[in-house]
C-alpha cells in the first residue's frame, strides 16, 4: 500500500485498471441514484415510503446549509452539492463497517482514500470561486487583496489551505479510523472492534458534517456580501 492506496487492480477495462476503491464509489453512487430514483418517480401530495425517507434527509440539509449561509437563494443554489456531499461521504465512511470488509483484501472505504478526499475537496475549490463570481462578477477577484494588496499572498495561501485541509482532515480521520479496526479484528475479533464500530457510526456522521459544514461556510463566505 502506498499513500493510502492499495496495490493491483481488481479488473480490467482494455487497458485501465480498475480497483476496489472504484468499484465501491461506483457502488456508492449508484446507490444514491436508485434510492432516489425509486424515491421520486412516484411522488405523492402526502409523502410515504422511500418519499418520506428522501424528502426528510433533503428537507434536513436544505434547512441546515440555509441557516448556515444567511442567504437563502445562495444556499438553494449549492444545496444539491453539498447535499450530494454529505450523502456521499456518510456512506463512504459506514462502507468500511460492512462486515466482513476488513477481511477482503485490497478493500477499503473510498474516504480513506487521500484521492478521493482531495477530489472532493477541489470540487469544494472550484464551487467556492464559481460561487464568489456568480454573485460578484469580477469584484470577487477584490476580496484576494483585501484589506490591501500586501495581504494577496496571505489570502492565496489561505485559499490554497483549505482544500489542502479538508483533504487531510477526512483522509486521516477515516483511514486512521480503518487501521485501528483491521488490527483489532486481527488481535481481538468481534470483541473490541465492536465496540470501537459503534464509535465508527458516530465518528462517520460527524466527518460527514464537518466536511459538508466546511464546504459550505467557505461558499458562503465567497458569495457573501462581504465581497
Amino acid at each position: 500500500m502506498i499513500f493510502g492506496m492499495w496495490d493491483g487492480p481488481l479488473f480490467h477495462i482494455g487497458s485501465i485498471n480498475v480497483d476496489h476503491l472504484v468499484v465501491t464509489e461506483w457502488a456508492i453512487i449508484a446507490l444514491i441514484g436508485i434510492f432516489a430514483f425509486a424515491a421520486t418517480r412516484n411522488m405523492q401530495v402526502v409523502p410515504r415510503g422511500l418519499q418520506n425517507v428522501w424528502e426528510a434527509a433533503v428537507v434536513w440539509t436544505y434547512e441546515f446549509f440555509t441557516q448556515l449561509m444567511e442567504e437563502e437563494h445562495v444556499a438553494k443554489k449549492w444545496a444539491p452539492v453539498l447535499t450530494s456531499f454529505f450523502l456521499f461521504i456518510l456512506i463512504s465512511n459506514y462502507s468500511g463497517l460492512i462486515p466482513g470488509a476488513a477481511h477482503v483484501a485490497g478493500y477499503q472505504p473510498p474516504t480513506s482514500n487521500w484521492n478521493v478526499t482531495m477530489t472532493l475537496a477541489l470540487v469544494t475549490f472550484f464551487s467556492v470561486h464559481i460561487a464568489g463570481f456568480s454573485e460578484h462578477g469580477v469584484h470577487y477577484l477584490g476580496h484576494f487583496v483585501s484589506p490591501s494588496w500586501a495581504m494577496l499572498p496571505l489570502n492565496l495561501i489561505e485559499e490554497v489551505a483549505h482544500p489542502l485541509s479538508l483533504t487531510v482532515r477526512l483522509f486521516g480521520n477515516i483511514f486512521g479510523e480503518e487501521m485501528v479496526i483491521a488490527f483489532l479484528l486481527f488481535m481481538a475479533p468481534f470483541v473490541v472492534p465492536s465496540l470501537i464500530m459503534g464509535l465508527s457510526l458516530l465518528l462517520g456522521a460527524i466527518q460527514a458534517i464537518v466536511f459538508t459544514i466546511l464546504s459550505s461556510s467557505y461558499i458562503a463566505a465567497a458569495a457573501g456580501h462581504g465581497h
